[in-house]
């Protein structure tokens, strides 16, 4: 799988084609089993002394929406060494106002600025009338809102030129007007904007800790061959007011043992996809960080090993 590829059905061709003729192409073509990391300013000198770093890092797109100063000298100077992965964090994609022209702009002028490998955003929403909340909020899983998301991203596409990644949510409360699942609601949008999908198996694992489901067989149910990146990250154990296990989406630690066996898996149906190890708080030094996406990295090879052995004996 390659980032940027168009996902194409039938029915949305023509869409595509829109999107793939504004677009102009990434400087930078990520191969099957590269993997990433969050970038943190503190890990700057220590990136740009490593003679074998990452293949590209992420950086949250509003970070990074200033029009110059320290971050983008910083951020320069490491897309000189590995790739850049483009991810937005308050487009409020699900939310019930239209998307700022503002952020709009911004967003796509980051876009042309470094030219990323991959853009992404979050399947959530974060604003209300002149309100905005510091969280990714979720979504009932319905038509009208099956609408509006579309129509939102279809607005973000044609802005920055080139179809995104969109990411499954981590979550903790369900709707009850929701009409179907959320697997569903999201396959429903890739086929009808033409976006691609980031999965995060962290989120996976989250969700269906907190709602009771098996995130095996929500793996087995996504549409993988939409995936053109994977995240994996740390998450934190607490208990709800009566007493059950609550998982949070917390980015503050290691990659947990169980997601890990979930990424293998997922590895092993859909074949390597360029992965991305986050960790946003409770920053560790570098070599810690990286030693992490080396572990995706080694589950990867395999795949791709196990993949090349097949091929040969087919």
């Amino acid at each position: 799988m390659t980032a940027f590829s168009s996902f194409p059905d039938a029915h949305d061709k023509a869409q595509q084609a829109n999107v793939r003729r504004a677009a102009s192409p990434p400087p930078h073509t990520l191969a099957p089993a590269s993997v990433g990391a969050s970038f943190k300013p503190e890990h700057l000198q220590a990136i740009l002394a490593d003679d074998v770093p990452v293949d590209f890092l992420e950086i949250h797109a509003e970070n990074y929406m200033g029009a110059g100063g320290p971050p983008h000298h910083a951020l320069a100077r490491v897309a000189e060494r590995a790739a850049i992965s483009l991810h937005g964090v308050c487009m409020s994609l699900g939310g019930p106002q239209p998307l700022s022209k503002d952020h709009l702009q911004r967003f796509r002028a980051l876009v042309d600025r470094y030219r990323p490998a991959l853009v992404s955003e979050h399947l959530a929403w974060s604003t209300h009338d002149a309100a905005f909340m510091n969280d990714l909020l979720p979504l009932p899983y319905n038509a009208a809102t099956l609408s509006h998301v579309c129509d939102h991203i279809d607005e973000m596409q044609e802005a920055i030129g080139q179809p995104i990644l969109l990411e499954n949510p981590s979550t903790y409360v369900a709707f009850s007007t929701s009409t179907m699942s959320e697997i569903d609601f999201i396959a429903a949008i890739a086929r009808r904007t033409g976006c691609g999908l980031l999965l995060d198996v962290n989120n996976v694992f989250v969700s269906a800790t907190n709602h009771g489901y098996s995130p095996l067989q929500y793996l087995a149910d996504f549409p993988l061959h939409r995936v053109g990146e994977i995240h994996l990250a740390g998450h934190a154990l607490q208990e709800d007011d009566e007493g059950e296990t609550l998982l949070i989406d917390s980015h503050d630690g290691p990659v947990a043992d169980d997601v890990w066996a979930l990424y293998a898996e997922v590895v092993a149906m859909a074949g390597p996809v360029p992965t991305l190890v986050e960790w946003d708080s409770k920053i560790p030094d570098w070599p810690v960080l990286k030693a992490e996406a080396f572990a995706a990295r080694a589950i990867l090879r395999t795949a791709e090993a196990g993949g090349a052995h097949h091929d040969a004996a087919a």
